[in-house]
């Protein structure tokens, strides 16, 4: 299938670009590394009459970090953000995530702030952002504001940009000590298959026990879910291997699964229980107290 009839824009700044997405409303589309928004259009999932590409803002890719924050330009290569020695030495969990997702070729072009844009239930990126407590930094003609990963997803597919606005960053806290997270996914098969569940972890230990802790589930709801309950019963407890068999028979319980080709509903359930397990496990190693 071929994609389709537009008109292509190349803005050489912010300001461009945010006026293009304003003038066409709707009936445009960003175009940042391509691997979901061409597809799209070829399937016919998406049609639209102008595309907006953000090839040419080099502001957008770039990876800072100082003491306190990471900062992921919404445009640097997937690739380049787990090979990152930044990002590695800030919060090694998000390079283990990207390093699970797709092929190489796909990583090469894919960008962070695609994966968060196309709003899709699977995307990687989404869980263990919100398990982080990151934020993204939204811009348009009306100026910059920010908000914590876990409210930019709305539904599958929807996101609070209004039109013409464009997530530009996506900001990482500095982890506390005695912190550590992790990231599992499960596919098919290797490559390029989209996860059928994943789950992301992050806890902080004081001594022996877990004084904080945040489970996000991907795949298995219409958006990055928080295990809520999940998390709150490992609170004030030893790390063990039962306490991590009982969350993830909580978390399984609040994930939302649908069947489809990849899985039914109470197979998702199950791979969830175990993921759970998994990422706790590491992100308690990770810590410093893990068994």
């Amino acid at each position: 299938m071929s994609l389709g009839r537009f008109t292509y824009h190349q803005p050489t700044t912010m300001a461009e670009a945010c006026a293009l997405g304003v003038k066409y409303g709707r009936d445009s589309a960003y175009l940042a590394g391509g691997t979901e928004l061409l597809v799209d259009l070829r399937s016919g999932r998406k049609q639209v009459c102008h595309v907006i590409s953000l090839g040419d803002l080099n502001e957008l890719k770039s990876i800072t970090v100082d003491e306190y924050v990471l900062r992921i330009g919404a445009l640097v290569p997937l690739s380049d953000i787990a090979e990152s020695p930044a990002v590695q030495d800030f919060f090694p969990a998000l390079s283990d995530t990207i390093e699970t997702m797709a092929g190489r070729q796909i990583r090469n072009l894919g960008t962070m702030g695609g994966n968060f844009c196309c709003g899709v239930p699977c995307s990687d990126t989404p869980p263990i952002s919100c398990a982080a407590d990151a934020e993204v930094v939204l811009t348009s003609p009306a100026g910059t504001r920010t908000m914590p990963a876990r409210e930019f997803l709305l539904a599958p597919r929807v996101t609070v940009l209004d039109p013409g606005e464009i997530l530009t960053e996506i900001r990482f806290p500095s982890q506390p000590a005695g912190s550590g997270a992790s990231f599992q996914r499960f596919s098919l098969r290797r490559g390029s298959a989209l996860a059928v569940a994943s789950v992301a972890a992050w806890v902080r230990l004081e001594g022996r026990l877990i004084a904080e802790a945040r489970i996000y589930l991907g795949s298995v709801g219409p958006t990055p879910l928080t295990a809520a309950a999940a998390a709150a019963l490992l609170v004030g407890k030893v790390s063990s291997a039962n306490l991590f068999a009982e969350a993830g028979t909580k978390a399984a319980s609040e994930a939302q699964p649908i069947s489809d080709l990849r899985g039914s509903e109470q197979y998702r359930r199950d791979i969830v229980r175990v993921l759970t397990m998994r990422a706790l496990d590491q992100a308690c190693s990770r810590a410093g107290g893990g068994r």
